[in-house]
């Protein structure tokens, strides 16, 4: 897919990749097999029926397309961007086992931004089954939520969304970057689920504007789907963390993306832009600041990691393109200390770090070298080593039974220990991907429905 050169983007906020061309998506459909028996639809957690939607794009019927999409993805052009496919629908590909998958993601991508390119009359919108007369209150605007949100509507249900900051889509508008996935793209996207009847109310912290109880027992709602995600930042715990100039990832991008602090002082968010920067984490996170931090003006940004390239769980091309954009990677490295002159950072005190047994994750576990310590040079440091649930809800509902990680106990349909109140995405498994959380949003909205419809 094309994409723009390294020395170009990196010094903006505009999008990386290009997309494709008409002649370059058909061109791509067309080395589909179009198997009888798709063993990638199996690999989508949401099961889109990846081979029909592509078939339509080989028959130029982009319409029926867009339409097979959103039979199972209220999101098309933001999962096409976003989703790891290659973990997922494309290394179940067929044509994988001997070369290049499909690239069904990329697909996906065209056929939702063909969506989004239309005017809003002729646009794809998911048809709605007659309203069942059930209220539905959905708490958090992020994948789970939107995908909650969406299927409940299709199945007839008035759906409330409530989102606690003053824009929706979590971790969509406040975690993700303009250049890897541009706001209008997700503002467009829920655009479509107001006009299947989704409200959105925004600036409702659930667990102060109101609780789980007063949403069943005082706001008439009949069951209530909890997606609020797993935003609570982790810190390692190692001196100087509380030095200026130490942020979170989700401060920092939070900062940048939600509210736009890379225009400052056009936008009221100011953001420190350090000259030299260190990130801490391997994930899609990490190389997310590292990449942001690059286009704020850092001369420097260093990425550092305990383990290996090999080890990082960050996608391939998020890794491919801050190297290429010029984030130095410093492998094999755990931070001891944070240190500082005056209250400011000057400096991250690292370990080198070498591989040993397998821990239980299966990747090999990172053992520290004696006396390995070296100082590297930062003004800013940035912590993304990851995520947890953030216990106001849980304060806010003391019956809701909790994991010992303080996470909400669910079963696979979703149904918590509060009868009507259903759990998915972030909130239950910790920190996983979009379309992950939307794959629960959706399976919790069909055990909605049924527990609703069995009051009757």
């Amino acid at each position: 897919m094309p994409e723009r050169a390294a020395r170009e983007r990196a010094a903006d906020f505009d999008e990386v990749a290009l997309g494709y061309t008409e002649e370059q998506a058909r061109a791509e459909a067309m080395r589909c097999l179009q198997c009888k028996n798709a063993t990638c639809i199996p690999g989508c957690p949401v099961n889109i029926d990846i081979k029909s939607f592509i078939g339509h794009i080989i028959d130029g019927d982009y319409a029926a397309g867009v339409a097979v999409l959103k039979e199972r993805n209220a999101l098309p052009a933001v999962c096409g961007r976003v989703c790891p496919q290659e973990e997922q629908c494309e290394i179940a590909c067929v044509l994988a086992k001997k070369g290049e998958p499909v690239a069904i993601g990329r697909l996906e991508r065209w056929l939702g931004d063909f969506d989004l390119a239309c005017e809003l009359e002729k646009r794809c919108v998911p048809e709605v089954a007659p309203a069942s007369g059930f209220r539905c209150a959905v708490v958090g605007s992020g994948p789970a939520g939107l995908a909650c949100a969406g299927e409940l509507a299709r199945l007839g249900h008035s759906v409330t969304v409530f989102e606690s900051l003053h824009a929706p889509g979590g971790v969509l508008t406040y975690g993700i970057p303009e250049f890897r996935l541009p706001k209008a793209i997700v503002e467009s996207e829920i655009l479509m689920l107001t006009e299947m009847g989704v409200e959105i109310v925004t600036d409702a912290v659930i667990g102060a504007t109101y609780t789980i109880d007063e949403l069943m027992a005082e706001e008439g709602f009949d069951a209530v789907f909890v997606g609020s995600g797993a935003g609570l930042p982790i810190f390692m715990g190692v001196p100087g963390e509380n030095l200026n100039g130490v942020y979170s990832a989700n401060e920092f991008l939070t900062r940048v993306n939600l509210m736009r602090a890379y225009e400052f002082p056009h936008a009221d968010t100011p953001v420190a832009r350090g000259r030299k920067v260190a990130v801490v984490g391997g994930g899609n996170v990490a190389m997310d600041a590292a990449r942001t931090a690059l286009r704020l003006g850092a001369e420097e940004v260093f990425l550092v990691y305990r383990r290996t390239e090999d080890e990082m769980p960050a996608r391939r091309e998020e890794v491919h393109h801050a190297r290429e954009e010029g984030v130095e990677f410093k492998m094999l490295c755990s931070p001891s200390e944070i240190v500082g002159k005056d209250g400011f950072v000057t400096g991250l005190v690292a370990t080198r770090m070498e591989l040993g047994e397998p821990d239980a994750s299966g990747r090999r576990a990172p053992v520290c070298v004696l006396g390995s310590e070296f100082e590297i040079e930062c003004d800013t440091v940035i912590m993304a080593v990851g995520t947890r649930a953030n216990p106001l809800l849980a304060k806010a509902a003391p019956d809701l039974e909790l994991s010992s990680r303080g996470y909400i106990l669910a079963d696979d349909d979703g149904a918590t220990s509060l009868p009507g109140v259903f759990a998915g995405g972030d909130i239950v498994t910790g920190a996983a991907t979009v379309i992950q959380a939307m794959g629960a949003g959706k399976i919790s909205a069909r055990a909605m429905d049924r527990y609703l419809r069995e009051r009757r």
